[in-house]
């Protein structure tokens, strides 16, 4: 008689055990409720130093929207709305952006 590899056996248990070990990870991860206490809004006021009195911003390479508002500390509903004819997904570099009315 032939005699088996025993890695034939545990190979395919030890493939189970991981698929079981990631479901309960994922699964425990999923189910997670947000901390509250640790998310309290802020509120973005005007940056002091370059940006507190700055009219327009100069788009840079790799500047998004989302960069834009914490350098200048203006929130990125207030810079919408004072560009409404710009595309928040394709910003340009040279692009200015108004900051105040």
């Amino acid at each position: 008689m032939v005699r088996r590899s025993p890695a034939r056996y545990l190979a395919p248990l030890a493939l189970a055990a991981v698929i079981a070990g990631t479901y309960v990870i994922v699964h425990s991860g999923l189910n997670k409720k947000p901390d509250t206490a640790q998310q309290t809004p802020s509120r973005h006021q005007s940056a002091p130093g370059k940006y507190a009195t700055a009219r327009y911003y100069v788009v840079q390479p790799g500047d998004s929207l989302t960069s834009i508002a914490s350098k200048t500390g203006i929130p990125i509903a207030t810079l919408e709305s004072l560009n409404r004819n710009v595309d928040p997904n394709s910003l340009q570099t040279a692009q200015r952006l108004r900051l105040r009315r």
